[in-house]
């Protein structure tokens, strides 16, 4: 790794979806400081939803390339819907030879560490969108055993950007912890770090893009995907907290 004037704990490129403006936010306060990030749009012009996500993904070396001569230390794929589409095998093939780390994978990287099997859902997708996600977490060994859907209709899932860490916060307290092992809220798009900080459940609570910052801190430091590592960035005096509330300040307090 070079000795960078801003970055010198890692350079990450980030790939996010062209109209996300959730990813490099969080990605900035859940990274710590002195890693710098470096973002390149996934784009596709396609005006339909299903369409669009799979474009993001067969367009994933056009996003490399915008990078120019810049060479991050490690790359995040920060679309977690591409893959339920294409499923994990598809994605390992194509994005693997890139040393490319996908939200989903990630996200089962964390699973794995907690030894979590049975799981709840927070999903901002539409329905079609949702029934992929259970059906990608299903054949990945997973018991999907609550789905919690904010209010409202995404059937193009670009309007995912204008819910918020509330919208995260109050499908969260419907889920019965009881019954899981681990709570995921799916999807790079809604903010969710306030509702993370704030939340109150007596099992792991991961999003995707909290398990994109993990896998990314571990290939900066060569670190084990494994709970020990895991566990500082689930804790409730985790140090990204701190930085949630000094970065965004109006967030400060429960989410309204």
């Amino acid at each position: 790794m070079s000795r960078r004037e801003y970055g010198a704990a890692g350079l990450v490129g980030i790939l996010p979806p062209q109209a996300n403006t959730t990813v490099e936010a969080e990605l900035g306060v859940l990274l710590e400081p002195d890693v710098a990030l470096l973002v390149s749009r996934l784009v596709c012009h396609e005006q339909q939803s299903r369409a669009r996500l799979l474009g993001y993904f067969h367009n994933v070396e056009a996003s490399l390339r915008a990078f120019d001569s810049a060479k991050p230390d490690t790359v995040l794929f920060a679309c977690t819907g591409s893959t339920y589409l294409t499923g994990l095998e598809e994605e390992q093939r194509k994005l693997a030879p890139l040393g490319v780390i996908s939200a989903a994978r990630a996200v089962r990287d964390a699973l794995d560490a907690l030894k979590a099997k049975r799981i709840a859902l927070v999903s901002p997708y539409p329905p079609w969108l949702t029934q992929a996600c259970v059906a990608f977490w299903g054949a990945q060994g997973r018991e999907i055993a609550e789905v919690q859907v904010p209010a409202g209709e995404r059937e193009d899932t670009r309007r995912i950007y204008a819910l918020g860490s509330a919208d995260a916060l109050h499908a969260l307290e419907r889920i019965r912890p009881s019954a899981v092992d681990a709570v995921l809220i799916t999807g790079t798009g809604m903010p969710s770090l306030a509702a993370l900080a704030q939340a109150r459940l007596p099992v792991p609570l991961l999003s995707s893009n909290l398990c994109l910052a993990w896998a990314a801190a571990r290939a900066l430091k060569g670190a084990a995907p494994d709970r020990a590592s895991l566990e500082p960035w689930l804790a409730g005096d985790a140090a990204w907290k701190a930085r949630l509330e000094s970065r965004f300040p109006s967030l400060s307090g429960a989410p309204r």
